[in-house]
This record gives structure tokens, C-alpha cells and sequence, in this order.
């Protein structure tokens, strides 16, 4: 059972929610996030465990061996759960060389520290959990079966490429040096503290801001989806019950077209505003949907370079060995998500500055 983990990436939306969802569930052992704070990450979102005496927080580069290896030793670490990567596809077709450096050689160097100090140290239990993406596998076509892991990996994107080539690495510190590793594979997720450069919430702050809502091409892009506090629970099971060396999808089977998502985002946010005053009073600049018109604001814009079609998770290896399934259907994670992003403005106003603004133009073209 793992007891002292180093969290990589853990002040981001994933790592987030995960973090949060140990500290509820394991209130013994100590818990370390290692994130360098890039655009997408927020140290707001560990407000509320600051101050305890089990968390501690670490501004630093994961690519920074020694810093690495020292908490491994100073924290007597057992346990690390990659996060932390570059994660935005159109960011990544900007802008690639970021996506290897941190998705690529980050990994390596955090394999490496993690190799020095398990393996050519104390030779402690230990655990190097990678989180990945369905993105590896590629895209499916109308009508093809689910992605296992079994799937050869054929990525379409600077971002899935890396992340496939950082999957490979720790397959291979695994098999070569003998370091215990598992991996996850998760399919699209959705919730609270969640970057707004994501469809999602995109969609519910432009809503309230009353903006265009950029939709790719027809907007027919199928993804499989699941609440995000969902795949924290997944990933304990692999923690706790998973063998090493193995690789297990995590997924929701939900698929919905992007579209689809987008008008059912809207009904739900004209609901809220219909069912709560207060909200009216909050976002006055929300005409669209104090008026009941959310659905004009939809507007298409040119698709993504080399947009992959269709993703879907089949998960049936953590259901059957581990026992996992999800607790949330898309509809009910989703009006959590709608709730919290209207309860939280504070939270993702505070990111919406100048290099968001500039980075929304000139993907979408949509902002002002």
C-alpha cells in the first residue's frame, strides 16, 4: 500500500483532483506536488490543503534530477504518480518543442532520478505510476471497437507523439533496470479546476461572458468522457491492487460528439439561470443565457490540423481485475462541472489575463 507519494503535475486540473481525492481517502502518509506552475497550473486549486501537516508543495521542474532525488530521500517518497506534461493539442501543433522537453525529457529525467535512488539506493517497495492519454492509440472510425491496451500506438499529434514516446520510456526502465512501474490511459476528462482552454470549460465561461463558442469543423468529433474525480478513484486502484508493469484504461464509456456536449451545456446553464436568480445578479454580462438563447452564441470555426475523429476507451481489464467503475454518468458529472464553475468565478477569473485572451484569438479567432 502506498504511503508517502510525490505528486508530479499535481497543482494542475488532473493532478489536481487527484490530490484532493488521496487526501480524503488516505489521511495517513505524506503527500508531495512537485509543478513547475506553468499557464496551467494553479496552486489555487490546493488551497484548501495548505497549512496540513502530511501536504507540502514544491515549486520545481521535474527535468531537475537533484531536486527529484531529494525528495524522493528527504521525503522517504515510495510512490510517484506522473502528471505533469504539456496536455493541449493545439498547443502542441503551435508550439512542439515544449511537449518534448517536458512530456519526453522530463519523464526520462524523472525515471532517472527515481532509478537512482530506488534501485541504486535503499532498494525500498516502490512505484512509478504514468498517467497517459487515449490519444496514443490514435484515432477510431465509425463503427471501430474500443481501444484496449493492447492497441499498437499510432499517435497524429506533436502532444499524443510525446506522450507515446514518454510511455514507451517508462516501459522500458521497467523491463531493462527492473524499476516497478504501472501505467494508466485515460480517455477525455471534465470537472472542477479545469484549464479553461478545454472545450468545457470554454463553453460555460464564454456562456457567461456571453462570447462566441468555438466549435471545430462540424463539431461531430466524438470523445469518450468521464468526471474527472472518476479517474482519481482509477488511479487508486492501480496503486493499491494494480501489477507491476501492466497498463490499464480508464474510461467512462460515454461518448458524445462535441456538439452534442455543447447544446446540452447550454440547456443546462439557461436551467441554472431560470432555477437560481442569483445568478443573473452575478453574470449580468450572460444575456444569451439569462434570455434563453445560449444556443446562438454556437459558432464554427476552421477545424484543427490533423484532428483526430473519434476516441473511446474499452476498460474492461480495471473492471475486471481491479473492480473499478465509474460513479458519475457524462450527465450527472457534467452538472457538477456546470455548478462548480458558477460557484468558483473567483477561481477562473483569475486566469483569464492577457496571454489567455491572446492565446483564444489566435486559436479560435473567436474572442472578442
Amino acid at each position: 500500500m502506498p504511503s508517502n507519494l510525490l505528486v508530479t503535475g499535481g497543482a494542475g486540473f488532473v493532478g489536481a483532483n487527484f490530490v484532493h481525492h488521496w487526501a480524503r481517502a488516505h489521511p495517513e502518509g505524506s503527500l508531495v506536488v512537485l509543478d513547475a506552475l506553468t499557464y496551467a497550473g494553479n496552486l489555487a486549486s490546493l488551497g484548501a490543503l495548505e497549512g496540513g501537516s502530511r501536504f507540502s508543495f514544491v515549486k520545481g521542474d521535474i527535468k531537475d534530477s537533484e531536486l527529484v532525488s531529494s525528495i524522493l530521500k528527504e521525503k522517504n517518497i515510495d510512490t510517484i504518480v506522473h502528471f505533469a506534461a504539456e496536455s493541449h493539442v493545439d498547443r502542441s501543433i503551435y508550439s512542439p518543442d515544449a511537449f518534448i522537453e517536458t512530456n519526453i525529457l522530463g519523464t526520462f529525467r524523472l525515471l532517472e532520478a527515481a532509478r537512482g535512488v530506488w534501485l541504486k539506493g535503499d532498494g525500498r517497495k516502490h512505484c512509478f505510476h504514468h498517467v497517459s492519454t487515449d490519444e496514443v492509440y490514435g484515432s477510431l472510425n465509425p463503427g471501430d471497437p474500443f481501444f484496449t491496451e493492447s492497441n499498437t500506438f499510432s499517435p497524429n499529434s506533436p502532444y499524443s507523439a510525446s506522450k507515446a514516446a514518454s510511455d514507451h520510456l517508462v516501459r522500458a526502465w521497467h523491463h531493462t533496470y527492473g524499476l516497478e512501474v504501472t501505467t494508466s490511459v485515460s480517455s477525455n476528462n471534465f470537472g472542477p479546476y479545469q484549464y479553461p482552454e478545454k472545450l468545457i470549460p470554454i463553453v460555460i465561461i464564454n456562456l457567461l461572458e456571453n462570447k462566441p463558442l468555438p466549435i471545430y469543423g462540424d463539431g461531430k468529433q466524438i470523445r469518450d468522457w468521464f468526471f474527472v474525480e472518476d479517474h482519481a478513484r482509477g488511479i487508486e486502484l492501480v496503486l493499491e491492487k494494480g501489477s507491476g508493469g501492466e497498463r490499464y484504461n480508464i474510461g467512462g464509456n460515454n461518448e458524445w460528439a462535441n456538439i452534442d456536449i455543447v447544446n446540452l451545456i447550454c440547456e443546462l446553464m439557461e436551467e441554472a439561470f431560470s432555477v437560481n436568480g442569483k445568478y443573473k445578479n452575478q453574470f449580468p454580462n450572460a444575456t444569451s443565457v439569462i434570455k434563453g438563447k445560449a444556443k446562438t452564441l454556437i459558432t464554427y470555426v476552421k477545424d484543427r490540423p490533423g484532428h483526430d475523429r473519434r476516441y473511446a476507451i474499452d476498460a474492461t481489464k480495471i473492471q475486471q481485475e481491479l473492480g473499478y467503475s465509474p460513479r458519475e454518468s457524462f450527465e450527472t458529472g457534467i452538472r457538477k462541472t456546470v455548478s462548480w464553475y458558477l460557484e468558483n468565478e473567483a477561481w477562473w477569473r483569475s486566469v483569464l489575463d492577457g496571454s489567455y485572451k491572446d492565446w483564444m484569438d489566435r486559436n479560435y479567432g473567436v474572442n472578442d
